[in-house]
């Protein structure tokens, strides 16, 4: 089975918007950045692979696997020239993507990107993963987020139906398991080839909430020189609905400057 993307105005002649969703989500989790970005931009919002509908496609793993997986589809699609956007784990696939065809990227946004050091709370990922019903579902989003945080019946209601999918919570917990690493001390995730991203040379913003209870905010301090840094007071990890506007925003500045 093919990848899943909704797709918008890719005839543009401009280079499209690539967004790439974190452990968990789907596509549609982008409506509120989506909504504050020029509405006739070329996007391509992909489900990843294990995830809504790209349940069953090639892929399913770790962000490497996935990596070649969204490698392997614009591939398909023709496009040879993007932006890329990823949250979390998608922002461990987006920098990968990058890092492996980096003269195709034309600009990386990174929100609370996976794979900057090995801390990761995987307890509460797993209640996240297994969580199908939209009362759950809430409950596991607001234990990644910074209190008070609402999130939008509708994007509830497509994440709940995406999980009801047969085999939806097994492809879940494969994921998790295949990024996370086991010592005699802890369980971690296992991070990124940080060092061989320092001559990346694509425009880079990174933003981060300092009250990230998933990823350690001490961790955006790994990113390479070069990369523009924010970060978000008091915000937790779920910044496309606790931030969407600087997240929006730091899309604008990043795809401005490539």
């Amino acid at each position: 089975m093919t990848l899943f993307a909704e797709v918008r105005h890719l005839s543009s002649a401009k280079a499209p918007l690539v967004l790439l969703h974190g452990f968990g989500g789907i596509g549609s989790a982008w409506a509120p950045v989506i909504a504050r970005l020029d509405p006739d931009l070329p996007l391509l919002v992909y489900d990843l692979p294990g995830h809504g509908h790209s349940l069953d496609a090639v892929g399913v793993g770790h962000a490497g696997v996935m990596a070649k997986a969204i490698l392997d589809d614009l591939d398909k699609r023709g496009l040879s020239f993007f932006h890329l956007c990823g949250h979390s784990m998608g922002g461990a696939i987006a920098s990968l993507i990058a890092l492996r065809a980096r003269d195709r990227v034309a600009s990386l946004t990174l929100v609370a990107p996976g794979g900057f050091g090995p801390e990761i709370d995987h307890q509460a990922l797993r209640r996240y993963g297994l969580a199908v019903e939209v009362e759950e579902l809430a409950g596991g989003l607001a234990a990644m987020a910074a209190q008070g945080v609402a999130f939008e019946a509708v994007g509830l209601d497509l994440h709940a139906a995406a999980r009801r999918n047969a085999g939806a919570a097994d492809r879940l917990m494969q994921i998790v398991q295949s990024f996370l690493v086991e010592t005699d001390e802890r369980i971690g995730q296992g991070t990124l080839p940080l060092s061989s991203f320092s001559d990346l040379g694509i425009p880079t913003r990174l933003l981060w909430g300092t009250a990230d209870p998933i990823l350690p905010v001490a961790q955006a301090k790994n990113i390479w020189q070069g990369a523009e840094v924010a970060l978000i007071e008091g915000a937790g990890h779920m910044l496309i609905d606790e931030a969407p506007e600087r997240v929006a925003a730091a899309i604008r500045a990043a795809m401005a400057e490539g």
